[in-house]
């Protein structure tokens, strides 16, 4: 059931593979505890679409300082670890490098509408780089609240080299020959193998890694369409009106995960000795 395979239960626990209504629940409270700060910014990106207070900025602006708010809260009520701070803003510089390069006039694949924008880099609100942040925030608590162990993880390295190489085709496809397929691919065939043990409450379940990965780049896929109907920014063909993001971005996502997913591994593996993969 759910694709969960069952293991390492503790005394009482059952050893039948059906997940229970209790276990579906802690595991639903958890995810979202992981993913609060995603909750909480695609709230405000909804909220500020029909909705703004009567101050001098622009809803950018707003938006920044309230998503500036909350990473601050989070680390106020420790939330969020030391480590998976820097891991966070890490993904976050790298994301908003990406956003200058990609919201660019020569590039163009995508546009934010605000004007008169006081907190930007460049034609960039600063907002943008905590909806990146917010994946980070995702995958770094997620690993904590759901004691992440894996059988069969790819030497790192090559991971890195994954990572790097995903990265930098975002910029070089612009200009040279698009690699992204042979990307994933090269993924598929990296991370096959591995398997991802998760904590349910008292039970431990496993999952290919390669399908959990898909489902959040899935579930990202759909909260950038929650972005995009709120008018937040807008790709081509959307200005004059909402329509669903192709999904061909769900690709682009999953690359962007694989790339976060990595920084998260490079501290998790170096701090937990007993989360080191077996390779």
């Amino acid at each position: 059931m759910l694709g969960l395979q069952g293991g390492g239960m503790n005394d009482g626990d059952r050893t039948d593979t059906l997940v229970s209504f209790d276990e579906l629940l802690w595991f639903g409270k958890t995810q979202i505890l992981a993913c609060l700060f995603g909750i909480f910014l695609l709230g405000g990106l909804m909220l500020t679409r029909y909705w703004l207070p009567d101050v001098n900025l622009s809803r950018s602006d707003l938006l920044f300082l309230y998503a500036l708010s909350l990473q601050a809260a989070l680390v106020a009520f420790r939330l969020e670890h030391k480590d998976e701070i820097i891991v966070i803003l890490a993904f976050h510089f790298l994301a908003t490098l990406m956003e200058w390069f990609k919201t660019s006039p020569a590039i163009g694949s995508w546009a934010y509408p605000d004007e008169n924008v006081l907190f930007r880099i460049y034609q960039v609100p600063m907002f943008a780089g905590f909806l990146y942040s917010a994946v980070g925030s995702y995958i770094a608590r997620s690993w904590r609240l759901f004691e992440f162990r894996f059988t069969n993880y790819p030497p790192v390295c090559m991971t890195v080299v994954l990572a790097v190489l995903a990265y930098g085709n975002f910029f070089t496809h612009h200009f040279t020959v698009d690699i992204r397929w042979v990307l994933i691919v090269a993924s598929v065939v990296m991370f096959a193998p591995c398997q991802l043990t998760i904590r349910t409450g008292k039970r431990d379940r496993t999952i290919p890694i390669l399908v959990g990965l898909a489902f959040v780049a899935l579930a990202i896929w759909g909260a950038e369409n929650i972005g995009t109907y709120a008018r937040a920014w807008m790709y081509p063909g959307q200005e004059d009106g909402w329509e669903m993001v192709s999904f061909q971005k769900f690709w682009a996502w999953y690359l962007l995960i694989i790339l976060s997913f990595v920084l998260v591994s490079l501290v998790r593996f170096r701090d937990e000795k007993s989360t080191r993969p077996s390779v």
